[in-house]
């Protein structure tokens, strides 16, 4: 999958069939449970996104003109939300990544059953991915 199209529609069809916020939410929980742990080197204060309750690390690099992304957190909900989100953007050029709503997880239904705190912790992470792809946007790969 190379456009955010592709990308927004994949995920559309895999959240499509839970009506209950509980059952995506249990989704979201097994999917992270498989997920490998970020090295303890990169759980880093550099790499902490700050504003979330719990632990978040987001880890960002930029190769072959696409930026990647990893993340941990201390938090099973929020390890799978911020995985999801990284897994959307990661691969994409800056520009991709630059014209791509983040309120796209406001589209599957995860955002309004969130804690106002976990919000507030997604937004600083999409803040973060955003601000590296505009870094990103004049360097080459």
């Amino acid at each position: 999958m190379n456009t955010v199209e592709e990308r927004k529609e994949k995920l559309s069809e895999e959240f499509g069939c839970f009506d209950d916020p509980q059952e995506r939410f249990e989704y979201i929980i097994s999917r992270s449970k498989h997920l490998p742990a970020l090295d303890a080197k990169f759980k880093t204060e550099e790499n902490l996104v700050k504003g979330c309750v719990s632990g978040l690390w987001l880890v960002k690099t930029f190769e072959g003109g696409k930026c990647m992304f990893k993340s941990d957190a201390d938090s099973i909900i929020t390890r799978g939300i911020a995985h999801l989100v990284c897994d959307m953007y990661s691969g994409l050029t800056p520009e991709q990544i630059l014209s791509f709503d983040p309120a796209f997880l406001k589209d599957l239904g995860i955002t309004e059953h969130l804690s106002p705190n976990r919000r507030n912790g997604l937004s600083k992470l999409s803040e973060k991915i955003l601000s590296y792809a505009r870094e990103c946007s004049g360097k080459e790969g």
